[in-house]
């Protein structure tokens, strides 16, 4: 598959790093060459230095007949020029990231179909879910719905409150068969357990289960469950914006901004919540505005360092529920490791939309799981696939791979060795990214 990447910022990179280890055939477009440099030198990439407006560049660069053009500049304008421009010579698929949360109403996507705009990307309106997903499942790190809620994966830190510590999965502890612990990780590593393996202290675990026995799992896990009644956001950009019109009209909000303009159009966008024209970061004005009465914060601000130092203040305030936005991907372990609790970063909730796309149609969703080297993947079983011709446990699957579960006939059901996998089964595989690939095979 070829694709060309128009825009060398930190989405474009992002995405031309992941996609350049799945063996495509990835251009990166931008008119800086130092921000190429580094790309060209170790990736396996084509770049060139170019406008994505330029009708001139976009040829020289093969946009004829291009699988997907990707347009992830910092201009929506631009973006949406660029994709026009290559849909009119020959691409294949486009996709623009845009920044008007309009343009997605489900009314407007013929029109921009028409155009030749297949694809609208709003990164900061996926972020903006998964904050308020983060505040309504409080007690886990991450909380994923899969198969429309038929399955759902919940990342877990592994507290001294925990009945499982210690416990060895071959021990039988596990055998109930109400929830299933796929991956583990520990530091900086992702494992994938096996019979010898055990939790530890410290861990953070990932589980599938079903809705009925999430509260078992909960229990077991150690994990009260809290209510979410006030909540306090540091940073009030597009983000904030999003999340606060989306949460439940019992929460308290209260949005902290020191940009008065700004203070401003939140006020008359946000009737649900208070507006604070002051610098969250400053300990007396979190104090003044109840931090220690705050059920969950949430930073948001155009600084990871500003977001990973509020999270910890609020955390020494006795705020339960932190959340950062923490786009600076290096700087992910290390606020895992001072225990933020959920981090968000837009350009991995982006690469798993665009993955979605390049993935073959066994591929029903992916998500791309920020605290992890590692993906959660839905497929279809069909008649011709491998994955039906054996109990799991006589299946060699990729050995960084782990399945879940499974969802027949709308109900899920988790898996064990004697499970046996039918065409029309969705099936929900966990597996680090170099092994999604792979998986496509048994599918």
């Amino acid at each position: 598959m070829r694709i060309i990447i128009a825009g060398a910022g930190e989405v474009g990179t992002h995405l031309a790093k992941l996609l350049s280890r799945e063996n495509m055939e990835i251009s990166l477009l931008d008119e800086s060459p130092e921000r190429l440099g580094e790309l060209d030198v170790n990736y396996d990439m084509l770049t060139k230095v170019g406008s994505p407006t330029s009708i001139h560049d976009l040829r020289d660069i093969g946009v004829k007949d291009v699988d997907l053009f990707i347009a992830v500049t910092p201009h929506e304008t631009e973006n949406m020029t660029a994709c026009l421009i290559a849909n009119q010579l020959g691409a294949k698929k486009t996709l623009a990231r845009i920044d008007n949360y309009e343009y997605l109403l489900p009314e407007n996507r013929k029109f921009f179909e028409e155009m030749g705009l297949n694809h609208l990307i709003y990164p900061e309106v996926l972020a903006a879910r998964e904050i308020v997903e983060a505040l309504r499942t409080n007690w886990m790190r991450y909380h994923v719905p899969m198969c429309d809620g038929a399955l759902e994966l919940c990342v877990v830190k592994i507290r001294e409150t925990a009945d499982n510590i210690g416990k060895q999965f071959l021990s039988g502890y596990y055998n109930h068969g109400r929830y299933r612990i796929v991956a583990i990780k520990r530091g900086n590593e992702t494992i994938i357990p096996k019979g010898t393996d055990a939790v530890l202290l410290g861990d953070m675990v990932y589980v599938v289960c079903t809705k009925e026995n999430m509260d078992f799992m909960r229990e077991q896990l150690g994990k009260p469950k809290r209510e979410i009644k006030n909540v306090i956001f540091f940073g009030g950009g597009r983000v904030t914006e999003k999340a606060v019109q989306s949460v439940p009209d019992d929460m308290n909000i209260k949005v902290i901004e020191p940009n008065r303009d700004l203070c401003v159009h939140l006020s008359e966008k946000l009737s649900n919540a208070l507006i604070i024209n002051a610098d969250g970061s400053d300990m007396d004005i979190l104090k003044e505005e109840g931090i220690q009465d705050a059920d969950a914060f949430v930073a948001v601000t155009d600084s990871s360092e500003a977001n990973i130092f509020a999270c910890l203040a609020a955390k020494r305030f006795g705020v339960r529920k932190t959340i950062a936005e923490v786009e600076n991907i290096d700087y992910i372990p290390m606020a895992e490791g001072l225990d933020i609790g959920t981090v968000l970063n837009k350009k991995t909730i982006t690469a798993s939309y665009i993955y979605q796309m390049l993935l073959n149609a066994s591929v029903l969703n992916v998500k791309n799981l920020t605290s992890a080297d590692a993906e959660m993947v839905e497929f279809m079983a069909t008649e011709d696939s491998k994955i039906i011709k054996d109990k799991i446990r006589n299946i060699r699957l990729p050995e960084d791979s782990n399945i879940g579960g499974i969802v027949r006939a709308g109900e899920g059901i988790l898996v064990n060795g004697e499970t046996e996998i039918l065409p029309g089964d969705k099936v929900v595989v966990f597996c680090k990214n170099h092994a999604i690939r792979k998986l496509e095979k048994f599918f």
